[in-house]
């Protein structure tokens, strides 16, 4: 049998045959590894792009901004609101994720068709009740379907928070929500079909020491018509167009218009020690630097800005405005009181 003895030559060229095709099998094993396929369910399709998605995420941490500042000043307590998600499921998802009992609102949003939901889990509804009945907000409660009290008052936060959301959508579109109908059951919320897109914004909300989560439901078919809204470019130049419309200019000047500041006669001044002011007591007689012929200056703030005299209108103390302090006797009165200040200093 010598025909089958393998030569030395021979056994080297079939190892090295072996070598180069375990070689190439690793090869094609990192190849393969290397391919990321990414999996596309067709009956849940992608309705919402990823700039679309980080709009929407902007435009609702405005929101959340605002919410948080008004839950603050009207709770007196430390309140924060942040949004820790923004995606899209199927509307079938979201109500299966949603606890049963918890605090559901519908919401219209005209002039766009179709309803919104907005989601208050229970732990933030008590503990906001709590607190707007004269609670520390930190008192456990389970669980359950709010009772008509109790859903008046978060009808009523409902309701503010909605100006708030219309303000923060203001870039995009405007829009004027409104509270349908309030429900318990999610179950009981039907406002699309089960597989139809919707996009989620997830609010984590802490009120004192209780945390929880706010839900904003927003469906494909509402957002449709503004779809082309939904970019980053047109949010930023909406912004900027904002700030220079005139509309804005003429509400902040009706608003300054009717701001309230105090306005004083100064009838006159003294300078006294403080031992002096130590020993005053009923029936003491102060003379003041001002004479009886003299003006008294109407003080707007910290400034005179006019020269009066005294009277009666009826039966109720009165000044008649003599003349106005000009602009030169204004400055000179600001340049004495800042080296009277200085001289305090030094």
């Amino acid at each position: 049998m010598p025909g089958d003895i393998l030569t030395q030559a021979e056994i080297d060229a079939l190892l090295a045959a072996a070598n180069d095709d375990a070689s190439s099998l690793d090869s094609l094993r990192q190849e393969d590894n290397g391919k990321k396929v990414k999996v596309y369910d067709f009956k849940r399709p992608d309705k919402f792009s990823k700039d679309q998605i980080r709009t929407l995420y902007m435009l609702h941490e405005s929101f959340a901004r605002l919410l948080n500042t008004y839950m603050s000043t009207h709770l007196r307590t430390l309140v924060n609101v942040d949004v820790a998600s923004v995606e899209q499921l199927t509307y079938q998802e979201f109500v299966q994720s949603m606890a049963n009992p918890s605090v559901i609102t519908v919401l219209g949003v005209p002039p766009l068709k179709g309803n919104i939901i907005f989601e208050i889990g229970t732990e933030i509804a008590f503990a906001y009740i709590d607190r707007v009945f004269g609670g520390d907000g930190t008192t456990p409660i389970k669980a359950r379907v709010l009772t008509e009290i109790e859903d008046a008052v978060m009808r009523r936060f409902v309701n503010t928070a909605m100006a708030q959301f219309k303000e923060s959508w203001a870039n995009v579109t405007n829009i004027n929500p409104y509270l349908e109908a309030t429900e318990s059951n999610p179950q009981f919320t039907q406002i699309v079909p089960p597989n139809d897109m919707v996009v989620i914004v997830t609010l984590q909300t802490k009120l004192g020491e209780i945390e929880g989560m706010m839900n904003i439901c927003i469906p494909y078919l509402v957002l449709e018509p503004i779809m082309s809204k939904l970019t980053t470019t047109f949010w930023v130049a909406s912004s900027v167009a904002k700030d220079e419309d005139s509309r804005q200019t003429e509400a902040i000047r009706k608003k300054l218009n009717q701001t309230k500041v105090p306005f004083v006669v100064e009838v006159g001044r003294v300078n006294i020690t403080i031992r002096e002011f130590l020993t005053l007591g009923f029936g003491d007689v102060l003379q003041l630097e001002t004479k009886v012929k003299d003006d008294f200056p109407c003080m707007i703030g910290t400034n005179a800005k006019f020269f009066c005299r005294p009277g009666t209108f009826g039966k109720k103390m009165a000044v008649q405005i003599t003349q106005v302090v000009k602009k030169r006797e204004e400055a000179d009165g600001e340049d004495d009181e800042n080296e009277d200040d200085d001289d305090e200093r030094f």
